[in-house]
């Protein structure tokens, strides 16, 4: 379904019917990478999955997509559906954007899920490597796409998920260069909400991948230490919803219920 935010269309899928789960996908992926747990999920809940900008079949709307802006466009499909309580759940790039509207609107969320993503900013470190990408995407759009898809997943797991691989690629390269630069510039400026996992009143909880070649894992466990914060470790990389699929699903099933 499509809906204009800001002159612009957003798309986003409805389906089910109880306790609405928000999913947000990651960076170069869109709403199609629920297509195997949201029909799962939607048999008792009602589960609305959402291209963010520049992503799927959402328009680019600036130069920059900060993580405050993608929450904007998230806000406005829900105040469409006249949605007010639910649980989120956010993988990598959509945890950023979930942990905004956490922020934002505390007694609206029942429940706040990270999917291999993390509270804190971007390292220096990492804001170096997010230029040097945008510097090259500019000029090998489609090769250094495919590389970043493949390089998510734990190095033995290449060959065990080579369709899915193959299927990630074709929708990475549906993102538009100006949407790759935008989430890229918006992500290296997006807030610290560590805080959130001390002083939050609804339930949490982290999956990651113990060999994430994205994300620190330790780095994970330092930001929840003292809190209520539920950790799920799992021994592969930065794509759990695939490479622990069932896992995944199941550890979901009963933070909802």
């Amino acid at each position: 379904m499509i809906l204009q935010h800001k002159g612009s269309p957003i798309y986003y899928s409805d389906q089910g019917k109880g306790s609405a789960i928000i999913l947000l996908h990651g960076f170069l992926e869109n709403s199609s990478m629920w297509n195997r747990i949201a029909p799962k999920l939607a048999k008792k809940n009602r589960v609305i999955c959402i291209d963010l900008l520049g992503h799927g079949d959402t328009a680019c709307i600036g130069y920059i997509h900060t993580m405050d802006m993608m929450a904007d466009a998230v806000q406005t499909v829900l105040n469409h559906l006249r949605i007010r309580r639910y649980y989120i759940v956010g993988h990598s790039m959509g945890g950023y954007v979930a942990l905004v509207l956490a922020e934002r609107l505390p007694d609206n969320i029942k429940g706040l899920v990270l999917m291999n993503s993390t509270a804190k900013t971007d390292s220096p470190e990492r804001i170096t490597l997010r230029n040097r990408t945008i510097d090259v995407v500019k000029h090998n759009y489609e090769a250094l796409v495919k590389m970043s898809v493949a390089n998510l997943f734990l190095p033995e797991n290449t060959k065990k998920f080579e369709k899915e691989i193959a299927w990630l690629k074709t929708e990475a390269l549906r993102t538009p260069l100006q949407g790759y630069i935008a989430a890229q510039e918006g992500m290296k400026v997006r807030q610290d909400f560590e805080v959130l996992f001390h002083f939050s009143p609804y339930k949490k909880m982290i999956i990651y991948g113990k060999n994430d070649p994205v994300l620190d894992p330790k780095s994970i466990v330092q930001q929840t230490l003292n809190t209520e914060v539920r950790l799920v470790e799992f021994p592969d990389g930065h794509m759990s919803y695939i490479e622990n699929e069932s896992e995944t699903l199941h550890e979901l099933t009963q933070f909802i219920d």
